[in-house]
């Protein structure tokens, strides 16, 4: 696995800077917090769909052994807002502005909507590797395992001992 290369960074939303954007939650946190650049709150109400939210910035990778992910906060996403598409990928050669597709999945009617504010911390991006495996079409695997084809709680569903 090659280094992750410096990743170049364009803030276009002014506020960026005083909400403390570059940084990570914690000195250990994985994600960099992505901040809801948007001009007037926002509320989504249950099960309606999803809002894109900018995040105010666009990133360049740059190497396509890696690339980043755009993952919800758990604190939100105890409250019902997750991304719409469960996660987000940044291939390493987009160079847009980085959007965070917020939804409410509570159910319709189940309450008060959710508000996203301006400067909200809304969403993590991780950076991760990618692995991009050589192909090889066959007719049957070469050296097939014991459970073969078996899923969907083949293996068991109860609790093991440890």
């Amino acid at each position: 696995m090659t280094a992750l290369p410096p990743i170049e960074v364009k803030l276009l939303d002014p506020r960026l800077p005083a909400w403390g954007f570059p940084h990570w939650g914690s000195e250990m946190a994985a994600g960099l917090d992505l901040f809801a650049c948007l001009d007037e709150p926002v509320t989504l109400p249950p099960g309606d769909p999803p809002v894109l939210v900018s995040s105010g910035i666009a990133i360049r990778i740059g190497d396509p052994g890696w690339c980043a992910v755009i993952a919800p906060r758990s604190g939100f996403g105890h409250r019902g807002l997750v991304l719409g598409n469960t996660v987000g990928i940044i291939d390493a050669d987009y160079e847009g502005t980085c959007l965070v597709s917020a939804w409410n999945r509570n159910p319709p009617g189940s309450g008060e909507g959710i508000t996203i504010a301006p400067g909200d911390r809304l969403a993590q991006m991780l950076f991760v590797a990618v692995a991009r495996p050589e192909f090889r079409v066959v007719n049957e695997f070469s050296n097939p395992s014991a459970r073969g084809a078996a899923g969907f709680g083949s293996t068991g569903l109860g609790l093991r001992p440890c």
